[in-house]
């Protein structure tokens, strides 16, 4: 599956009708994403259960400021509608196949009573 391009417009509701989303926050300028690009979309190929989806981070200021994104790129991996992964900086293709498998095997019931202990313990 080729990536798509997340927006104010679509996000939600792409969020919302798939289980897996990975995003890569991103920019024209930026000389790592552009190194990033093509191991993301070759990733997007190798994983069609999951919706790989890329931020134009100058196009979509509202969507990068929403998830406070200060360094591109970042990779993000949102399961169920809940953020479980983020973090900047390039990847290897390794590194990201990695990521993907352990997203794809996270337990969301235990996730989300991680999720409400930490909730009630604050």
């Amino acid at each position: 599956m080729a990536t798509i391009e997340l927006t104010n417009d679509n996000f939600e509701e792409t969020i919302k009708n798939n289980d897996i989303v990975l995003i890569d926050f991103w920019a024209t300028w930026c000389g790592p994403c552009k190194m990033f690009g093509p191991i993301f979309e070759e990733a997007s190929n190798a994983h069609e259960n999951v919706v790989f989806a890329k931020v134009d981070t100058e196009a979509q200021q509202e969507l990068a400021a929403q998830f406070q994104i200060r360094s591109i790129p970042t990779l993000m991996a949102i399961k169920e509608q809940v953020i479980v992964f983020s973090q900047p900086g390039a990847l290897p293709a390794s590194a990201l196949n990695e990521i993907v498998g352990k997203v794809i095997e996270l337990d969301m019931q235990e996730v989300r009573k991680e999720i409400e202990d930490q909730d009630s313990s604050s």
